[in-house]
């Protein structure tokens, strides 16, 4: 299991940066960036190495940060790995969208594929 920081952003120049700068001047190591953005507002889910620690630093600095359990998955290198993936857990009727997470885990392992720990993504 790993722990994902999600913060609410709003779409103006430079807050991303602002982010950034926040959590390296804090230490904080980012291993995953993505953003879901509308013209209003962003979603930036981050994976790091302190969660926790990175909630505190941008609470302080007045960022809205939440902290949620993800799973993360190996996935081999090769054409059709992710629909198999995908499928596995279709057939369980698991929601990839932070549902059931038990499930998750036994259609994930179930089917082959390892689940990864912070560990494994960090080196």
């Amino acid at each position: 299991m790993i722990m994902q920081l999600t913060v609410f952003l709003e779409n103006s120049e430079g807050r991303l940066a602002d982010l950034c700068r926040t959590l390296a001047d804090a230490g904080v190591n980012m291993s995953a960036l993505t953003i879901a953005e509308t013209s209003d507002y962003g979603i930036v889910r981050i994976i790091c190495d302190n969660v926790f620690h990175a909630v505190d630093v941008l609470d302080e600095a007045g960022f809205r940060a939440t902290k949620t359990k993800v799973l993360a998955v190996e996935v081999p290198d090769r054409p059709g790995a992710l629909a198999e993936l995908l499928e596995a857990l279709g057939s369980t009727k698991v929601n990839i969208e932070y549902e059931d997470r038990a499930a998750a885990e036994e259609a994930i392992s179930g089917a082959g594929f390892k689940l990864l720990h912070w560990d494994d993504i960090a080196s």
